[in-house]
């Protein structure tokens, strides 16, 4: 056994023993939870569901603050200060929520403790688990991850599930219209990254049913706001056409279901909004001091001690943030409101923690003990029979998607063999055919560049609300259609096209986000979503840089874990057979086209092209072959006429080497190892990208190659760019030929195996 062959066996055993030893990763989880929700219907709680919110939020509370203080036993700490924040507006939120047509996501998702904790509290998930496991384990690990009851939409970067939850949105309201609803918490620092203002122009552009809720307390990573980006969020999320609901605070239970209620209509009327706690100041109402602060919480003589050990006045005008970071957690919370007021004794709570602390001491405090009302409502809910709630992951990657019958694929008319055209007229007929068959379940987003992506005619055959023009905001076109994606279990293909030098330089955040979104079965991996890469490698016309994408090998080998497949086709109809076997597939993939015009390739001794419409995708087609060949020619997408040209050349001269296409990847199991086999004295690759030297360290599918080739015998040469930085603006031959991408350089190369 080869090492590398056994570095991936074991690893696989490592990952099968821990999923094995997990409680919650599993294909299907059945949850016995208390039955409470909220339909509503009335605007206003009654009693007996106000005190159930709350004390589920208290129980929430104590599950988090356990949990932390069990971290603190082996010298670790989390960010309990906004795990805490989060509870008050979470809780309603999964009061509110159905999983199917009301949903929610947490863009800020390190408060995933308090996540956490309120999926404990509901019953969702055990409270031992969490308080014993929270950053311990798979089941629970520290940033918010799909659990039952919880949001699909792991969180990650700052910022990123603004315009994914518009995404999915729009994808709910597709299916559902007017009950679609998606709630996305969010924090007061990654509303001005450009993903997030993006996003929300995004979902005002298209009237997506959302509400954000923004836990507006002034601290960030580091310090306050008022330190960091004195700036108010709402001028700027305002003018990305977002509507701005103010309320004092999300702590008031009765005055935060009552927003919600206001939030949801405008959801339902297409008009996007933003729950903004504005807190409390002087004014006109009176005087907000620290002895308000203290009367307000019920914590008058805990403000007075905290005020007298920091020489501070009592009657010192201070804002109350409308979300209190560390809520409950008495002092740290005062800590806190300190910080954003700039007084002594402020503290930032980010990264909060128990270490060093009285868990019976934090725990035993009054704002962490429920009343009698609150203890009567928690007690008649844990009475009645549980609700049994089931969860089940998505699709496994491969799963049966769109998928076209042979006749009608038949009866499609593709450019004859032989002829030069441009691969995107295959891709342009299959996107064609499969949204005329499957009109309801074809999503695509655009950035301005449908005339040269060739979605345009697919888009005639989608309703507005399947189609979604971002104009030139890649990045967020690419995390919408990703949200797109969570928004149906049904079969549906969710199409992004643009060109791949946006990708590789503006929009890789759309793939980062498969590195984190976990299945239920505890695999992270990509979403049902096919990123079409357009016009790849240096064809790309006459643009010179402004229009190369000389990375999109290595770019989709880098995602491939997380892929269903990767399509390099190297004709017009290879496109359309690969974009065909992509929609009738459920996953990650990515389809990359070129521009140029490149010639239907043949079968070998005959006119006939190489592949038909109902041609079945594969991931390696033998394109000529030799009669005892013992070199190979590895052709990628698109050079492969020119490898048949040198191929060709050199059996007229007694030299034989076989062509081989490679349509994709990944490529067969044994499939390398197999052609290192046949062809003793080499193999050559040749592809339309960036591969660099063995000095640097190969790349893109030469890399891939050579690192197959390094344990045999067998020596390999390989044809592509080596050195981008100086090249001519001019046509497709003129450019290969510059970087070597010809023929002459291909049977150079076969020859120099020997």
């Amino acid at each position: 056994m080869s090492p590398a062959l056994f570095t991936v066996e074991s690893q696989q055993q490592r990952n099968s023993a821990l999923l094995a030893g997990a409680k919650y990763m599993r294909p299907r989880i059945e949850s016995q939870v208390l039955p409470f929700s909220l339909d509503m219907k009335a605007h206003k709680l009654t009693p007996d569901q106000l005190h159930a919110l709350q004390a589920l939020e208290l129980e929430a509370a104590r599950i988090a603050i356990r949990s932390l203080a069990s971290l603190a036993k082996i010298g670790e700490l989390d960010h309990l200060g906004g795990g805490l924040d989060l509870l008050a507006a979470l809780t309603l939120t999964m009061a509110v929520s159905d999983r199917e047509r009301v949903t929610y996501t947490i863009e800020n998702a390190h408060t995933s403790i308090g996540y956490f904790s309120a999926l404990a509290a509901m019953g969702f998930v055990e409270a031992e688990v969490v308080i014993e496991k929270f950053r311990r384990s798979i089941d629970i690990p520290g940033h918010v991850s799909w659990l039952p009851g919880g949001t699909e939409l792991n969180g990650g970067r700052l910022g990123v599930m603004i315009p994914v939850a518009a995404g999915q949105a729009l994808g709910l309201k597709a299916r559902h219209g007017a009950d679609a609803w998606v709630l996305c918490h969010c924090g007061d620092a990654a509303w001005i990254s450009g993903q997030a203002l993006n996003g929300f122009n995004g979902a005002h552009l298209h009237k997506a049913p959302i509400t954000f809720v923004m836990h507006r307390n002034g601290i960030q990573l580091s310090d306050s706001n008022k330190k960091v980006l004195d700036k108010d969020p709402r001028i700027m999320i305002a003018a990305m056409g977002i509507e701005i609901l103010e309320i004092p605070s999300l702590h008031d239970t009765e005055g935060l279901y009552q927003a919600y209620c206001e939030a949801r209509k405008l959801a339902s009327e297409g008009r996007p909004n933003l729950i903004y706690p504005t807190g409390y100041r002087s004014g006109a109402k009176g005087r907000v001091d620290l002895r308000e602060f203290g009367r307000k919480y019920g914590i008058e003589k805990d403000v007075e001690a905290f005020a007298a050990k920091n020489n501070v006045a009592m009657d010192t005008e201070i804002w109350i943030p409308g979300a209190l970071m560390s809520y409950r957690d008495v002092i740290s919370m005062m800590e806190c409101v300190f910080l954003v007021n700039d007084l002594p004794g402020g503290k930032d709570h980010h990264d909060g923690h128990m270490k060093g602390r009285d868990e019976a001491v934090v725990l035993g405090h009054s704002m962490l003990q429920p009343t009698s009302d609150q203890k009567r409502a928690l007690a008649d809910l844990r009475a009645k029979p549980k609700r049994s709630v089931i969860t089940e992951a998505r699709p496994a990657p491969g799963s049966a998607n769109l998928v076209v019958g042979a006749e009608a694929r038949r009866a499609v008319k593709l450019p004859a063999a032989g002829e030069a055209v441009s691969p995107r007229a295959g891709s342009e007929a299959a996107y064609d055919l499969v949204a005329k068959t499957f009109p309801e379940d074809v999503f695509v987003v655009s950035c301005d560049l449908d005339p040269s992506t060739k979605l345009g005619k697919a888009r005639k055959h989608l309703k507005r609300d399947h189609q979604f023009e971002l104009s030139i905001e890649e990045q967020v076109a690419c995390l919408m259609t990703d949200g797109l994606a969570m928004s149906s279990r049904k079969p549906q293909l969710n199409v992004i096209s643009t060109f791949a030098a946006f990708y590789e330089g503006i929009a890789r955040e759309g793939f980062e986000l498969w590195r984190y979104q976990r299945n239920l079965n505890g695999v992270n991996e990509g979403l049902n979503v096919a990123f079409h890469l357009s016009h790849v490698g240096a064809s790309t016309g006459r643009d010179h840089f402004s229009g190369w994408s000389l990375d999109w090998i290595t770019l989709a080998l880098g995602y491939l874990p997380y892929l269903d497949r990767f399509y390099a086709p190297a004709d017009a109809r290879a496109a359309f057979v690969a974009v065909m076997d992509m929609a009738a597939r459920y996953g990650a993939h990515i389809v990359a086209i070129p521009r140029d015009n490149l010639p239907v390739l043949t079968k070998q001794g005959s006119s006939a092209a190489l592949f038909e419409a109902d041609s079945a995708f594969e991931a390696v087609t033998p394109l000529r072959s030799y009669p005892g060949a013992r070199r190979a020619i590895l052709a990628l997408g698109a050079p492969a006429f020119v490898a048949v040209d040198a191929a060709e050349r050199l059996h007229q001269e007694g030299f034989s080497a076989d062509v081989h296409l490679v349509n994709g990847l990944p490529l067969p199991d044994g499939w390398i190892d197999d052609i290192l086999r046949r062809y003793p004295e080499g193999v050559v690759t040749i592809e339309d990208g960036i591969i660099a030297t063995r000095k640097t360290g190969l790349r893109g599918f030469a890399g891939l190659v050579c690192s197959a080739a390094s344990t045999s015998k067998v020596r390999t040469e390989h044809v592509g760019i080596t050195d981008p930085r100086v090249a001519p603006a001019d046509g497709m031959m003129e450019v290969w030929e510059h970087f070597g991408i010809t023929a002459k350089a291909v049977t150079e190369a076969v020859r120099s195996l020997g």
